[in-house]
């Protein structure tokens, strides 16, 4: 287990040092649901959502499961980089744990995940947002739940194939239903019939309402012990997934 942790440790410290030096793009990872927040979030005020709380209180949450929607489903972007230059094949002949391979990755994207979930949190708090900060650091806990499932499975997959024209459309195919589906950027509560059927069918619905339940101090709402179940069944079923892909082809 020593030997695990210090591994891992290792693994996150050099992907920490190399995300930090790379100012634009946590900058430019935050663009979009910036973008939204300003210009979009605006368009919503007094307008009944059909849901707990205020517009700021709906929008800020699914915003967030938005940025941990795209980032993380992208992480594996650096693995096929890192097999064109090399790296992964050196990895191959050094003693450490390939587990900690995977857990020093992930370390890595919560943290930065965390810092910009809060510079969106600030910008929104500025726009009008009112938030328990108990109910914000949960969401945060939800969302990076969230963030490692996803990573997992997309570090697995870029295991899997061998260039990013394989890798990518995969990933967009999945995303964009994903989003739309999930009720990020309003409630499906608004949707009609059939599309608020469809989209129960889609795990990422439930971490929104969790984190918007969070977001307007609903603590002991069903939905939010619902969404914290679906995103801990998500967290063990992939990195489960993904431990097994790294240890079997010893990346």
């Amino acid at each position: 287990m020593s030997h695990l942790l210090t591994d891992t440790g290792i693994i996150a410290g050099r992907y920490i040092r190399q995300t930090a030096a790379s100012k634009l793009g946590l900058v430019f990872g935050l663009l979009q649901p910036l973008l939204f927040l300003v210009f979009f979030g605006p368009l919503l005020e007094g307008l009944h959502l059909g849901g707990n709380g205020d517009s700021w209180q709906l929008l800020v949450p699914g915003l967030l499961v938005q940025l941990g929607l795209f980032s993380s489903a992208f992480a594996g972007f650096n693995i096929l980089i890192e097999k064109q230059h090399g790296v992964v094949e050196r990895m191959r002949v050094t003693p450490v744990s390939r587990l900690a391979l995977l857990l020093g990755r992930l370390i890595r994207d919560v943290l930065q995940l965390f810092v910009q979930s809060l510079l969106l949190v600030l910008v929104g708090v500025a726009l009008g947002l009112r938030a328990p900060v108990a109910g914000v650091l949960l969401g945060f806990l939800l969302v990076g739940l969230l963030a490692a499932s996803l990573a997992s499975l997309s570090y697995a997959l870029a295991m899997r194939v061998g260039s990013p024209q394989e890798f990518a459309p995969v990933i967009n195919s999945l995303n964009m239903p994903a989003m739309l589906l999930s009720g990020i950027l309003l409630p499906m509560a608004l949707a009609p019939g059939w599309l608020d059927t469809l989209s129960r069918f889609v795990p990422f619905r439930y971490v929104v309402d969790a984190v918007r339940d969070a977001f307007t101090g609903h603590y002991t709402d069903g939905s939010l012990a619902l969404g914290a179940a679906v995103a801990a069944a998500l967290a063990v079923v992939s990195l489960g997934l993904g431990t097994q892909v790294f240890r079997k082809v010893g990346a």
